[in-house]
C-alpha cells in the first residue's frame, strides 16, 4: 500500500484542518511541533502530511505531489487547476465581494472602462467579463487593496470579505456579493481513480463528522 499525501495551506486554515483529522483519527501532534521538517510521515496510516503555500496547494494537487489538498474556495478559483472539489468543510466562511466608496453603489453598472484593484484578477476578470459582461481594467495589488480607491487608483476593488470591519474603517462598503467561500477538500483525478476507496473512507469521515458537530 502506497502513502496517502495531504497538502495543507499554511496557517489558520491548516490548525483547523488538523484539528478536523485528528478527529478522524488521524493524528498531526508532529506537524504542530515547530520544526524545520517538510514532510511529516505516519507510517502507521501510510500518510504523509505537508504545509504548503495557499496558492500552491492546487498545483501540488493537480500534478499529483498531494492526492488530496486543503483550501478555500478563493484559491481554487483563482488558480483554476484540474483537480476534483469533493467537500465543503464549512471552514473560515467569507465571501468574495465588489466593495468601493459608498457612492459608486448606482454607478457600477453605468461605468465604462471600470478600473479594478484586487489580489485575484482571475475572479475579478471573470465576474466582470463574462458574468457582467461589462469592461474593466484590472490592476493586481499584493497588499492592502482597500487604499486603492481612496487614493484614487481604482474605482472599486474584488476582495475577500468576512465581517465588513476593514471596509467601513476605511469608508467603504460592499457594492455586490460575487459568491460565498470557505474551505474545500480538493482530489487529484489520478488518485482519484487509483486511491479511491481510501480517498472516499477520508472524505465519508470527514462528512459524517461535520454532520454530527451541525447537530
Amino acid at each position: 500500500m502506497g502513502y496517502l499525501t495531504f497538502a495543507l495551506a499554511k496557517g489558520r486554515l491548516a490548525e483547523q484542518t488538523m484539528e478536523l483529522l485528528e478527529k478522524i483519527g488521524m493524528p498531526c501532534e508532529e506537524m504542530k511541533e515547530k520544526s524545520r521538517k517538510l514532510i511529516f510521515v505516519n507510517e502507521e496510516l501510510k500518510l504523509k502530511l505537508f504545509l504548503a503555500k495557499t496558492s500552491d496547494v492546487p498545483t501540488y494537487v493537480e500534478y499529483g505531489a498531494a492526492d488530496i489538498g486543503v483550501v478555500g474556495k478563493d484559491t481554487i478559483l483563482e488558480e483554476n487547476r484540474n483537480v476534483y472539489e469533493m467537500l465543503d468543510l464549512k471552514l473560515g466562511k467569507c465571501k468574495m465581494a465588489v466593495a468601493g466608496l459608498p457612492e459608486m453603489k448606482g454607478k457600477l453598472a453605468q461605468c465604462h472602462n471600470l478600473r479594478v484593484a484586487t489580489k485575484y484578477p482571475n475572479i475579478a476578470t471573470d465576474y466582470f467579463y463574462h458574468q457582467k459582461r461589462q469592461t474593466v481594467s484590472i490592476i493586481k495589488l499584493n497588499g492592502s487593496v482597500e487604499l486603492a480607491p481612496i487614493v484614487g487608483l481604482s474605482d472599486v476593488i474584488v476582495d475577500i470579505v468576512e465581517s465588513g470591519a476593514t471596509l467601513r474603517e476605511n469608508g467603504l462598503t460592499v457594492l455586490e456579493e460575487i459568491c460565498p467561500l470557505s474551505a474545500r477538500v480538493i482530489v487529484n483525478r489520478v488518485s482519484m481513480k487509483m486511491e479511491h476507496e481510501r480517498i472516499m473512507q477520508v472524505i465519508d469521515k470527514m462528512r459524517k463528522l461535520m454532520k454530527e458537530e451541525s447537530k
